[in-house]
């Protein structure tokens, strides 16, 4: 299915204008996913993979190393379909080529590897979205990433999301609604994780075309609690849904991400509500009363 590209769509990170590098190209996930990515309609100029230069994966083509592909083909960011082990070492690789976008869809990447990662990002002025991440779509525009582009529709509400499932949920019943998105972004499930909500939310304040933000929360870390505290000062006038996965986990037991896992009560979906309610955020109890309340507040 051939995708409509829309005409100067903007977005959060990504655009129609966004050049995008897949490194981990040739392997099956790459492959697999810049077919869709470019069906989508999303401007692959390169990929990626050592010792497979030369070669081309549905007209891309590919180089051994990030520096061969940038100077042939000026990339701006780049999506990493690359083995856990070798993510560190591919991700650096990229900023140190002046990449300043970088999505990490691999997961069980060493936490000490995700550090070494969002400290170079941090000293080189990068950004990096996951590991662990579905990616980020601007619908109509480009879409980068794991997810399912036709759940999707254009328009004015920011979506920011730990959880790729919910991310496609929601979107999806936003859409039946008649709720278009302008950009979403799965910050990814890991208990590390590079691009953070306050750091989304700073993004979509500075963006005339969202007028309000979703907020997929899930169990476990302290995200969704930190994020509420910096509500409380920030003056944040556009207005946020939440909604917080995990209500009736056990605690100490680890549900689905690396990151989902409560111990005290930091960390509980009910410490997470009461931390949004206090600031302001409505909470929806199931995800497909998220639409509704947007609707009551796209509608005042």
């Amino acid at each position: 299915m051939k995708f409509q590209r829309g005409v100067g769509n903007t977005g959060i990170l990504i655009d129609d204008s966004t050049r995008v590098l897949v490194q981990g190209i040739t392997g099956f996930q790459g492959s697999l996913h810049t077919k869709f990515m470019l069906s989508y309609g999303t401007k692959i100029v390169a990929g990626v993979s050592p010792g497979k230069g030369g070669q081309k994966v549905q007209s891309i083509p590919v180089f051994n190393t990030v520096k061969e592909a940038q100077k042939k083909h000026s990339p701006n960011t780049s999506i990493l379909f690359v083995p856990a082990r070798f993510a560190a070492k591919a991700a650096c690789e990229a900023i140190a080529c002046g990449i300043k976008t970088i999505v990490i869809v691999t997961e069980h990447v060493p936490i000490r590897d995700t550090i070494q990662i969002i400290y170079y990002a941090s000293k080189n002025g990068a950004i990096i979205v996951g590991p662990n991440s579905p990616g980020i779509i601007t619908p109509k525009s480009c879409k980068l990433g794991i997810m399912p582009g036709h759940v999707f529709k254009s328009g004015n509400v920011g979506l920011i999301s730990r959880s790729g499932t919910l991310t496609y949920e929601i979107a999806y019943s936003l859409s039946q609604k008649k709720i278009g998105q302008s950009t979403c972004i799965g910050i990814g499930g890991d208990p590390i994780i590079g691009i953070s909500f306050i750091e989304c939310l700073n993004l979509f304040r500075d963006d005339s075309k969202t007028k309000a933000i979703v907020l997929i929360g899930e169990i476990g870390g302290n995200l969704e609690e930190v994020t509420a505290d910096f509500l409380k000062n920030a003056n944040f006038s556009k207005p946020i849904v939440a909604y917080i996965a995990g209500r009736a986990a056990p605690a100490e037991k680890r549900m689905g991400h690396a990151g989902a896992i409560i111990r005290g009560q930091t960390g509980t979906a009910e410490h997470k509500i009461r931390a949004f309610n206090n600031v302001g955020v409505q909470i929806a109890e199931k995800p497909s009363d998220v639409a509704i309340l947007l609707r009551k507040i796209l509608d005042t």
